[in-house]
């Protein structure tokens, strides 16, 4: 029985093969074909709408936002590196700067010195004349006080010779001759 079953089911299954093809041309099947290719290409048309032009934008928005973030970045280290460079010969110059204000400020130091020295010296100066003028005057008072000293002395001993010999009118006339002869200059000065 098995064998009659194989039989009429492999008789059935060539029967069908003759009959049926796998890929048959007809109308029907090429009117489906051109209207899945409609459907397909207005389904593309809608996709690309809604969804492949936005999805296009914001890829394209962000490969502009990516190059102008590049370009912003290489500016950017351009400037960095210009700005370094400019730091650089800052740093170069800064010690030329540093000695020429040392040098500028031992000048200053110089100069002031050579200042305070001449102020002192002038002072020094100033001091010595105004001593020198001092002595000479305290000179010029011992000389007046024995001046008067010696008229005091040379009044008390004549007057003690003069009491002695003379009265006072002839006392007072020497007294007088005397003062004349010394002269006025000699008692002002």
């Amino acid at each position: 029985m098995n064998t009659a079953v194989g039989t009429a089911f492999i008789l059935a299954a060539a029967d069908a093969e003759v009959t049926t093809r796998l890929f048959d041309l007809d109308w029907q099947l090429l009117h489906d074909a051109v209207l899945m290719i409609i459907a397909i290409f207005v389904l593309m048309l809608i996709m690309g709408h809604f969804l492949f032009n936005p999805a296009r934008k914001f890829l394209a928005d962000r490969s502009d936002r990516i190059k102008n973030d590049l370009d912003t970045a290489s500016k950017e280290k351009a400037d960095a590196l210009a700005l370094k460079d400019e730091y650089e010969t800052r740093l170069r110059d800064i010690n030329k700067q540093a000695e020429e204000i040392l040098s500028d400020a031992r000048k200053r130091a110089l100069n002031n010195e050579a200042d305070i020295l001449a102020k002192a010296r002038q002072e020094a100066a100033r001091i010595i004349e105004r001593a020198g003028q001092e002595a000479e005057l305290e000179k010029q008072k011992v000389a007046d006080q024995v001046k008067v000293e010696m008229i005091d002395i040379a009044a008390m001993m004549a007057g003690k010779v003069v009491s002695a010999n003379i009265d006072t009118t002839v006392s007072d006339s020497l007294i007088n001759e005397t003062l004349k002869e010394i002269g006025e200059s000699t008692w002002l000065s």
